[in-house]
């Protein structure tokens, strides 16, 4: 049955389209949990920048994700890059999702989060042979990126064998997506085996010949602006090349496929398009059998997983008139939006406008520039937008910034990281819970290196500073002093 439908919401453009159930539920709680961190005193004057999270619509995301690939063999897991909180992390291993990590940082978060060895995924080009070895021992599935990251395995496996699945990256050539930085399938990427390369094929084939421990392909066609179709075409290619080498060895050597992710997101409104379901749809129109149960299937989705389900609110501390133009200047910029400021044509942000107790702002529209913090001109999160006129102490929203916003920080002009939220709304109940705690500003200092202040000038005289120690303090008794905070001292 089709959900019920009604004409209630506008796009980037201000163009009317309907929405879904999914979306209107979405939009209702968002609403609610502004105004109750308002309300909290969680979003004010002293604290004028949050994250906030959907708990419901994270887990209605992963529902949707598993619905669509029904009774195929699968597990599915989650790109910690695209949001590697600890208590998201542990949301989603609830939901029975492994988790894909790319460097030490991600897996440690992961380990944190309690996913076990065996739904984890390895990813990353540039693996040390400390964390290959690491993986190896513990049953963490391993992506091998490259030949030379081949034989730094062949070496550790030498000494004993692997505890879980490890595969071969490959790269199917397919061609690039809207955004050239998101579109890992070029010519000339640096992920994975090119396979359309002159011997490529048949150095991967002998690969596995002389492995029979090489039971995995790996192939990530990309993410946003990368059509289905792509997608699906490069993993076409993945599934032919895994059947084309049981052939060639005669067994089924390979028996698990990682398909990766890169469901695009729409920024464009508040309903998902495309959906889960749209992806597993064109699967089944190109490459049918991948979904037949041959092999195990892996996924590796994260920004469709968690970015409609996340918020950016700032207070707006200024408002001014340039050249015509209106301008809110508020606490969100390029270090919680970098993508946007610094790529807004390729990752437009929506913005809502809320009045000072976080209710929709009843207003007459102005175009007006919504702009950051941040010392440079083009700080900008949207430019020329018609909204609700904008007054100082009015919030600002920044909708569906779930994954790579707030949670990967960009330490420009060494502002603080912001609290992060989750929010749940329980019969007209808005209910919250602490993430992230807002990150200090004596912890800037300290992350700065202000321990070790004396470190440089010792290099030159190290009697100069007074000080031998590296200790960040000059002997002087500075409790009073706000430029030498007391907790700084190791």
């Amino acid at each position: 049955m089709r959900p019920e439908r009604v004409v209630n919401a506008r796009d980037l453009r201000g163009v009317v389209h309907v929405t879904s159930a999914v979306a209107r539920r979405r939009r209702s709680a968002r609403e609610a949990a502004l105004a109750r961190v308002v309300d909290a005193g969680l979003l004010g004057p002293e604290a004028p920048l949050v994250g906030l999270l959907d708990v419901d619509g994270i887990r209605d995301s992963v529902d949707a994700l598993t619905a669509a690939f029904g009774d195929t063999p699968v597990l599915h897991t989650f790109a910690a890059k695209a949001c590697g909180l600890v208590p998201v992390l542990r949301l989603l291993a609830e939901t029975g999702m492994g988790c894909e990590v790319a460097s030490p940082g991600e897996l440690e978060q992961a380990l944190a989060a309690g996913f076990t060895p065996e739904r984890l995924v390895l990813d990353s080009p540039a693996k040390t042979v400390e964390e290959l070895r690491y993986a190896l021992a513990h049953g963490i599935a391993v992506n091998v990126d490259n030949f030379q990251e081949l034989a730094r395995v062949d070496a550790i496996l030498a000494e004993g064998p692997a505890a879980g699945p490890i595969g071969i990256r490959v790269n199917p050539q397919v061609g690039a997506g809207a955004i050239g930085a998101m579109s890992t399938a070029t010519t000339t990427s640096k992920f994975g085996i090119a396979l359309r390369d002159p011997g490529a094929v048949e150095a991967v084939v002998d690969a596995f010949a002389r492995r029979p421990w090489l039971n995995r392909l790996h192939a990530h066609v990309g993410s946003q602006g990368c059509p289905l179709s792509l997608i699906a075409a490069g993993l076409r290619a993945t599934f032919d090349l895994a059947e084309h080498i049981n052939t060639v060895l005669g067994r089924r050597q390979i028996t698990g496929l990682d398909i990766g992710g890169g469901l695009p997101v729409n920024f464009d409104g508040d309903e998902d398009d495309p959906t889960f379901a749209d992806y597993v749809a064109e699967l089944r129109a190109t490459v049918p059998e991948l979904l037949d149960g041959r092999y195990r299937l892996v996924t590796e989705f994260g920004r469709s997983l968690l970015a409609k389900n996340g918020t950016i609110a700032s207070l707006v501390e200024y408002t001014k008139s340039a050249g015509g133009r209106r301008i809110a200047i508020t606490h969100a910029g390029a270090q919680v939006a970098t993508r946007t400021v610094f790529m807004p044509q390729a990752w437009p942000l929506r913005v809502g406008a809320f009045d000072a107790h976080g209710r929709p702002k009843d207003a007459p529209n102005e175009i007006q520039d919504i702009a950051g913090p941040c010392c440079f001109a083009g700080d900008l999160t949207a430019v020329g937008r018609a909204l609700p006129l904008l007054d100082p102490g009015d919030v600002v929203a920044l909708y569906d910034t779930g994954a790579y916003y707030f949670s990967s920080h960009f330490a420009y002009n060494s502002l603080p990281r912001p609290a992060v939220y989750g929010y749940r709304v329980v019969d007209d109940d808005v209910r919250l819970a602490t993430v992230r705690e807002a990150q200090t500003i004596r912890e800037v200092v300290q992350e700065s290196g202000a321990p070790h202040v004396h470190a440089l000038v010792d290099l030159i005289s190290p009697k100069s500073s007074g000080n031998s120690s590296d200790d960040g303090r000059d002997g002087r008794d500075d409790r009073d002093d706000p430029s030498h905070p007391e907790e700084v001292a190791v």
